[in-house]
């Protein structure tokens, strides 16, 4: 192998079984003697339930059960939430609603039938047999905290949590401040939309009490943790398996009632058991992002410096918690120090329960929010100060050799040259000429705007003390007696592209072809130990993982090869997966062979041969190490057969990618239409391992932003019907909508791990919104707009354009 993989655009190994489709997701996954289970869902917000006839519903040719809330209410435990914050409130959430009903789409009674139709038939019997006496709902945060009705009636009142974060004197940082800027800033509630939704299949064998559960899951391994806690069963006779998955986004970073319930209905009826996620459904019962309605102050001198930040915030958490609600707020607080040296920080936050479906993690949780705080408001400064928008940000940065740098919220980054990825942004996209041409357009009637975003994240969720559940991962190499390598990794990719570039680290590191490495993921039943992915982690801290696990590999056979060689370990180097010795480099050029043992024909037919380890020889490759490894006839002392190892990565810190995004939208003025006209994207994810990857990761992000922006929003009405239910409604965005992205990037390497990698998968959700937005405002700036709330729909624009006429 001449050329080293890491760093090349390589094409997706994963990809030819996707695209001729013959990959395996949940649904394509058939076992003989399947059950399919359909619910039955509240159509009201908040309900209680006076009675549930199932009788009918039984009647239903092929119906098997039909289980309720109370059937199963002691005998399943409540969903997760593994989120600790002081005195948090957390509501007893069982799999199947018992007493009330809390939102549109919460389950009330599960039918299992021979096939998918009769148990959804029996479901849609049994509804009008489920007695619902009405209550008023809890459902906007707009006007701050709700106080009636209460949700849950034994908390007293409809806050979660309260929390104060930050460090620095805010009101001393107010008080020396020329001015304070304050704007009111909406996050909207938004649903994930994976392409596949949700899907569990379960399985149990009672002679061997064993339950298989496939599940569509970001945390195959945590997810089993958690359901052998809910369902009772020994965790080493529980098997989680994640086969493709069609998207995640954060909304299978969870522990969902769905998954529970069906381990459970296998293990009484002895019978596999199978629900797959109705769009409806999707919508309705998947967790939701965003949800925050906050007002920021911004203490500012009139040259532009920022002596201080206040967000005062309510986090819209829905009806209960799943895995991780009370959390992503605090992940705001975290950030909103975005890209500058703000002195003194402070977020205070309220968590608040109403009666729709659970927030939690959804591409970016909690960062995007902070992002588009931060950035919304630079650019309400620079209007404030009739500055440029970049001059406000450059006044600000803090300089490359400043780093790492320690935040007033309490973090502390790792690397960042802020002002390179900001002039690289401002050159590739002509920013000058830019602004020329938006001069012209404007003095010919047409509305042009440009915006800005310089973006920083938390990526590589790592550091156990600050994780729920563990922020390390795990993987385990070994090279087979044939010499193909063999990899397995805790984390769980579903689209990242991990399949390569951790083949592109092993091939690069053990010196074999990149097709001659298999990564092996999502089995909990074959691979070791693992957190999963999710918040940018997968290749910072499980690629390092791979990385070390491969130096240990390496130290062992090393130790072979020496032996085998007759010299000392320290007289050896290795390269392109062959160990020499250092001093018979010379030698090597002449291509000269050593002796071999032949030792059996492989399974293709070629013949595998194993060095004599009496001859001296200068020269073995790592394939006949790891034969030898394995025949063990000839081993140093003390040495184990095989050729594997196994490790653990903690990370010490989290790392902190960042760039600059630059808009430009044109605004039609007959009927307010937003049309993105060039996007600049220049992101630092630290050392790159495959450009294509990243550059994927990029677009996807941008376009969940453009979503957000422009389009998208889960609307409940005052009563709490979801009024966007299905994909009719909730206004995605399309392929025709998108304009070309300009790609780019710097290259700061990370300290916290060997690989010098911070993360990328959530860098175009962050970044991309804020300039969006800020591209909009300043396209209506000649009418006198400041801001606007998302999604900037073109309603609300045409309305703006029209009011001077009357």
């Amino acid at each position: 192998m001449a050329d080293k993989y890491v760093g090349k655009r390589v094409k997706r190994t994963e990809d030819p079984r996707l695209i001729k489709g013959l990959a395996h997701y949940v649904d394509d996954i058939g076992l003989p003697g399947t059950l399919h289970v359909a619910f039955v869902r509240s159509m009201y917000a908040h309900a209680r339930i006076t009675g549930i006839d199932t009788s009918e519903a039984l009647k239903v040719p092929g119906v098997v059960a039909v289980y309720t809330g109370k059937d199963i209410a002691t005998k399943i435990g409540p969903v997760p939430c593994a989120a600790a914050l002081p005195d948090l409130k957390v509501p007893d959430y069982r799999v199947l609603a018992t007493d009330k009903v809390l939102f549109v789409g919460h389950p009330i009674a599960a039918v299992v039938a021979t096939d998918k139709y009769a148990a959804r038939d029996a479901a849609e019997i049994l509804y009008p047999g489920v007695e619902l006496e009405e209550l008023p709902a809890v459902v906007s945060i707009i006007d701050g905290v709700p106080t009636t009705p209460v949700i849950h009636e034994h908390f007293g009142d409809n806050i979660a949590y309260k929390l104060t974060s930050g460090e620095g004197d805010i009101e001393a940082a107010m008080k020396a401040a020329d001015r304070i800027v304050k704007q009111k800033m909406i996050h909207q509630r938004l649903a994930p939309i994976a392409m596949e939704p949700r899907g569990v299949l379960a399985r149990y064998f009672p002679g061997e009490e064993e339950l298989t559960v496939w599940s569509s899951t970001q945390i195959p391994h945590l997810l089993r943790t958690q359901l052998a806690l809910m369902i009772g069963i020994p965790e080493n006779k529980l098997r989680v398996i994640t086969p493709e998955v069609g998207g995640g986004f954060g909304s299978k970073l969870n522990v969902y009632a769905e998954e529970a319930l069906l381990g459970w209905i296998s293990m009484q009826l002895g019978k596999p058991v199978k629900w797959i996620e109705s769009r409806r459904e999707n919508v309705a019962a998947t967790i939701h992002g965003r949800a925050q309605v906050g007002t920021v102050e911004v203490g500012i001198k009139n040259d532009g410096t920022i002596t201080g930040l206040r967000y005062n915030v309510v986090a819209d958490l829905g009806a209960y918690h799943q895995l991780l609600t009370p959390a992503i707020p605090t992940l705001t607080g975290l950030m909103l120090s975005g890209a500058y040296k703000i002195p003194a920080i402070q977020m205070n936050v309220t968590g608040v329960f109403t009666n729709k479906m659970s927030t939690d993690a959804y591409r970016g949780a909690g960062r995007p929010e902070a992002t588009y705080v931060v950035e919304r408001v630079m650019d309400v400064i620079a209007r404030e100060l009739n500055l440029d928008p970049i001059e406000v940000r450059r006044k600000n940065f803090p300089k490359a050799d400043e780093f790492p740098f320690h935040t007033a919220t309490g973090l502390d980054y790792d690397s960042g040259d802020y002002e390179a990825a900001l002039k690289k942004a401002l050159d590739l996209s002509g920013y000058q000429k830019l602004r020329e041409e938006q001069k012209k357009a404007r003095d010919n009637g047409k509305l042009i705007g440009i915006g800005l975003s310089s973006y920083v994240e938390i990526c590589a969720l790592g550091p156990s003390q600050a994780m729920p559940a563990g922020g390390w991962e795990s993987a385990t190499v070994r090279i087979e007696p044939t010499g193909k390598v063999t990899v397995l990794t805790g984390a769980s990719p579903h689209g990242q592209g991990q399949e390569t570039s951790f083949a592109q680290i092993a091939a690069d590191e053990v010196g074999v072809d990149l097709n001659d490495v298999t990564v092996i993921h999502g089995d909990t039943g074959i691979v070791q130990y693992g957190i999963g992915t999710f918040g940018s982690r997968a290749t910072a801290v499980g690629g390092t993982a791979v990385l070390i696990a491969i130096h240990k590999l390496k130290e062992k056979a090393a130790k072979i090869a020496a032996h085998m060689m007759q010299c000392d370990a320290s007289r050896l180097s290795f390269e392109a997966g062959c160990y020499s010795k250092q001093e018979a480099a010379a030698a090597a050029v002449t291509g000269k062979s050593e002796p071999v043992v032949p030792v059996g024909e492989g399974p293709a037919g070629a013949l595998h041969e194993v060095p004599t380890p009496t001859n001296g020889r200068n020269k073995i490759t790592i394939q006949e190490i790891a034969l030898a490894a394995h025949i063990a006839k000839e081993l140093p002392p003390d040495t184990e057969p095989g050729l594997s190892a196994t490790y653990f990565f903690e990370p010490k810190n989290f790392t902190f990618p960042f760039g600059t995004h630059i808009c430009v939208v044109e605004i039609d003025k007959d009927t307010g239409e937003t049309k993105i006209i060039k996007y600049v994207a220049v992101d630092d994810c630290g050392k790159v391992i495959n450009p294509l990857l990243v550059d994927g990761q990029v677009h996807g992000g941008i376009v969940q932003s453009i979503g957000q922006a422009l389009y998208e929003e889960v609307v409940y009405d005052e009563q709490g019907q979801l009024v966007t239910g299905e994909l009719m409604d909730y206004a995605l965005p399309r392929a025709s909508q998108m304009p070309w992205f300009d790609t780019d990037r710097t290259e700061t390497p990370s300290p916290v791990n060997p690989l010098g990698v911070k993360g990328v998968g959530e860098a175009g959700t962050i970044g991309a919104t804020p300039a969006i937005v800020n591209a909009v405002v300043d396209a209506l700036s000649p009418y006198g707009v400041k801001h606007l709330d998302m999604p900037v729909r073109p309603e609300a624009v045409w309305r703006i354009i029209r009011a001077p006429e009357g």
